[in-house]
């Protein structure tokens, strides 16, 4: 078995994953995440590394290959590094073996990933940056109704009257919750309608790639599970072909990937050596 670890370095988070991978398939040993919030991103790398390293049980020098995704090119001791959909795509469909997309809901935008069953990337879409339907997007309107990320996802699935904001643009979104918040309602409420509009715009988004099937949801907004029911609705309400699934570490799904690619390439090397 080759150990290898995946590193994902996000704009507002870092997440780490250790695999042991052979013949058989791959075996998650250990994951961690941390915050970049306003430290340095290396040193929550470092720390994220340390982490994971516990979780798994191993140390450093046993892992054979260190491969990173997202912005992970800061990370020194890397020996490779791979394009953030190629990793969520084979973080996908080790997390959910009949996926044949990921949904990637990220804190700048999202993208819905159409792959095969041996998780190449077949074709994409992405939101654009600026818009509403973004994880930063949800941590500053978080922050405004002074709950915490880890309670958005609770708040909104107890909404009894959901408000929905605008979907195009993120300065019109905030400004229709400053004026919710005025006018009384409910955070719960803000909260579910937030979701709603995000979730209408990722279902349009996995209508145009022509996705049907199951699709995993990854990335760090996957587990917002207040988005994720948000998202099944409008998915019915749009009337898709697609079954949402999450899973308890699809926030991971790059680092897995990144992780299970960096073992592949290193037996890779060893053939060729």
């Amino acid at each position: 078995m080759t150990l290898a670890a995946g590193i994902d370095v996000g704009t507002s988070a870092v997440k780490c994953a250790v695999v042991a991978a052979g013949p058989g398939g791959a075996k998650i040993l250990g994951t961690s995440e941390g915050r970049i919030r306003r430290r340095d991103t290396r040193a929550v790398v470092a720390l994220v590394w340390e982490e994971a390293l516990r979780a798994a049980e191993v140390s450093a020098d046993r892992i054979a290959y260190v491969a990173t995704t997202g912005e992970g090119e800061i990370v020194e001791f890397r020996r490779g590094h791979f394009y953030s959909m190629t990793a969520h795509a084979r973080g996908a469909l080790h997390l959910a073996g009949g996926a044949r997309a990921a949904l990637d809901m990220g804190a700048l935008h999202a993208r819905a990933i159409r792959i095969d069953g041996r998780g190449r990337v077949l074709d994409y879409r992405m939101t654009s940056q600026c818009a509403s339907g973004s994880g930063q997007f949800l941590e500053n309107i978080a922050r405004y109704l002074g709950v915490t990320l880890d309670e958005v996802g609770r708040l909104s699935t107890t909404a009894a009257k959901p408000e929905r904001v605008s979907g195009v643009c993120a300065v019109l979104a905030e400004t229709d919750v400053i004026n919710m918040a005025s006018r009384g309602i409910a955070t719960a409420d803000i909260l579910k309608g937030i979701h709603l509009s995000m979730a209408g715009r990722f279902a349009r988004l996995l209508g145009a790639a022509g996705i049907s099937g199951e699709v995993l949801a990854t990335g760090g907004l996957a587990a917002d599970v207040g988005l994720v029911a948000a998202l099944r609705e409008e998915i019915a309400s749009q009337k898709l072909s697609i079954t949402i699934a999450a899973h308890p570490q699809s926030a991971h799904a790059g680092a897995i990937g990144a992780a299970i690619w960096g073992a592949w390439r290193h037996e890779r090397l060893k053939e060729s050596a």
